[in-house]
């Protein structure tokens, strides 16, 4: 799926479809795209409730949904990385 079918602009939020241990993140957790990068590659911005940056990766749109395909948002406690 390309950058046009599914719609991404940036500072779009998006959802994790698969889970990133490694980052502490989990499916479900919800990001801001902060740069596209052609064909297929996003940064985006995982943020902690308190504001401040929980993670910043590359990924790419099989790794994330459109929020407007995703139920309702929830808050969890975060696992951090060791």
């Amino acid at each position: 799926m390309g950058l046009e079918e599914l719609v991404i602009v940036g500072f779009n939020s998006v959802v994790l479809v698969r889970e990133l241990p490694q980052h502490g993140l989990r499916r479900g957790d919800r990001g801001i795209v902060v740069e596209i990068y052609e064909p297929d590659g996003l940064e985006v911005e995982f943020v902690a409730a308190a504001g401040t940056t929980h993670a910043l990766l590359a990924l790419t749109l099989d790794d994330v949904c459109s929020i407007a395909d995703w139920g309702p948002q929830s808050s969890r406690p975060v696992d951090r990385p060791r």
